[in-house]
């Protein structure tokens, strides 16, 4: 008896290119502190001024160095999140502008929680001076949010649930 065709709209569509993304942006993290870790001394700035510099710090808190000395619990957090954007993810549907911001959200979690686990914290070297120093992870986290939040406010069905 062979197998039934999956259906071109399938969920799983949607889940693979929300863990395909997740891939890219844990990757490109660890790919891009790899480099800073290899080759920036820890504490120096390149270049010594300038709007935009690489700064490697260690960051034993959350983004942006909020709450330090918390490890344990930003670790629960990151698997409690990572846990409910694969259900929301198998659940928004093939949309795949939602599947790859919850991808990048997903990829940076683990990105992270992997960093402090493994160090005990994580590495940052954005430094825009105005801003705190950050890294991929952070970025994609902060940009995954902020456009599934606009995106999924915008669709039909999420504004007559809203309504509701």
């Amino acid at each position: 008896m062979s197998a039934a065709p999956r259906p071109t709209g399938s969920p799983w569509r949607g889940l693979a290119i929300l863990l395909g993304s997740a891939a890219v942006v844990f990757g490109l993290d660890h790919l891009t502190k790899w480099l800073v870790v290899r080759d920036i001394a820890y504490g120096e700035q390149v270049p010594s001024s300038g709007p935009i510099t690489l700064h490697h710090i260690h960051n034993t808190g959350a983004a942006f160095g909020l709450f330090p000395g918390f490890q344990a619990a930003f670790l629960v957090v990151a698997v409690v999140v990572s846990a409910y954007i694969l259900v929301v993810g198998h659940r928004a549907g093939n949309g795949a502008l939602t599947q790859i911001t919850l991808g990048a959200v997903l990829g940076g979690a683990a990105a992270n929680a992997v960093d402090r686990f493994r160090q005990g914290y994580v590495v940052d070297f954005v430094d825009l001076h105005r801003w705190p120093v950050f890294n991929v992870a952070d970025a994609a986290i902060v940009v995954g949010i902020l456009v599934t939040a606009i995106t999924l406010s915008r669709r039909p069905d999420h504004a007559r649930e809203t309504a509701r």
